[in-house]
């Protein structure tokens, strides 16, 4: 088998309130995941890169089955996961994990750390007698880079550190020992220097455990430095996808491109008083405000008639590498 995950035409719609504000009369819904389609293989780390708001988030909340799709199938390893309920959901979550984003308010602040990653153990009916349940996590603890004292079991999350939480997410979630794990930018809200401790720890997980990854950031430095393939999102759409280095090395899209212009050089010395000043400037086009045509249009220089029309399909330019435009 190929894939051990893999999306066709996922799409996810959220309805509206009732809103007092006139600008958003008339508009009743937010397509968040518009219409995506993509595969993961077996032991690879998948990247889904974008700005903020552009449907990362809801992609990872739908793989783990914390949001019903509108419509579109997910399967993990051949199995159609759509639509699992109740004792078939749950044996899901035994192999399929997620990290979150956010180490302080992911956490349970009254449970001990003890208690936090046991509870997955209890949840699921594995790890035997307490004794051997108390091992498992002293294991855990020492995978993931932190003591594994009694002191350490006893201690609440708000006697971590940022860094020392986001390990301690980790731990809870390569407790239960899943194949597949979707990391929601896992470090976008610790500190530049402990990233990437972060980052090398999820890699050594990675390869004492033959994990999958879908690691999902808006960082796309990070994403060309730890990702074997990438799927670059904009306002809900997949709009190039393909390996890491073709894309970041020859981006095709405009919006792609602009993303790589984006990052920061590593020497601002070297790069002039000149960088960033051709960047494009606009923000990820809000879901309620859909244009017709190319969710891109409205940053786009090159944009034609066409793209005001139609929207452009995902077509392969190289084998591997696809590519949404009409300019393409």
């Amino acid at each position: 088998m190929e894939h051990i995950f893999s999306a066709t035409d996922l799409a996810k719609t959220f309805k509206l309130r009732k809103s007092r504000f006139a600008s958003l009369r008339g508009h009743s819904f937010v397509n968040a995941v518009d219409s995506i389609s993509f595969d993961v293989n077996y032991d690879e780390i998948f990247g889904i890169v974008g700005e903020s708001g552009c449907g990362k988030t809801t992609v990872a909340r739908l793989i783990m089955r914390l949001e019903k799709p509108t419509s579109g199938t997910m399967k993990f390893k051949g199995e159609d996961i759509s639509a699992l309920e109740g004792k078939h959901l749950k044996k899901l979550r035994q192999h399929v994990q997620i990290i979150f984003q956010d180490p302080y308010s992911s956490l349970n602040p009254v449970k001990s750390i003890f208690y936090t990653l046991a509870e997955p153990l209890w949840i699921h009916k594995i790890g035997g007698t307490t004794k051997e349940i108390k091992e498992k996590v002293r294991n855990i603890l020492d995978l993931v880079g932190l003591p594994s004292s009694d002191e350490m079991l006893s201690k609440r999350p708000d006697e971590l550190s940022g860094g020392e939480r986001q390990r301690i997410g980790i731990g809870r979630a390569l407790i239960l020992e899943p194949e597949f794990i979707v990391a929601d930018e896992p470090v976008s809200m610790l500190d530049a220097s402990v990233r990437a401790e972060i980052v090398n720890l999820m890699i050594s997980a990675k390869a004492k455990r033959n994990l999958t990854y879908i690691f999902i950031t808006h960082e796309i430095d990070i994403a060309y430095a730890i990702c074997d393939r990438i799927a670059v999102m904009y306002a809900g759409r997949i709009i190039e996808m393909g390996n890491t280095d073709e894309i970041i090395k020859r981006p095709t899209h405009p919006y792609t491109k602009l993303l790589v212009e984006a990052i920061p050089p590593l020497n601002p010395k070297k790069a002039g008083d000149t960088w960033g000043e051709d960047i494009d400037e606009g923000e990820c086009a809000y879901y309620i405000w859909q244009p017709r045509g190319c969710k891109f249009q409205e940053r786009c220089k090159y944009v034609q008639d066409i793209c005001r029309e139609e929207e452009p399909l995902l077509k392969e330019i190289a084998p591997g590498h696809f590519v949404a435009c009409h300019q393409i």
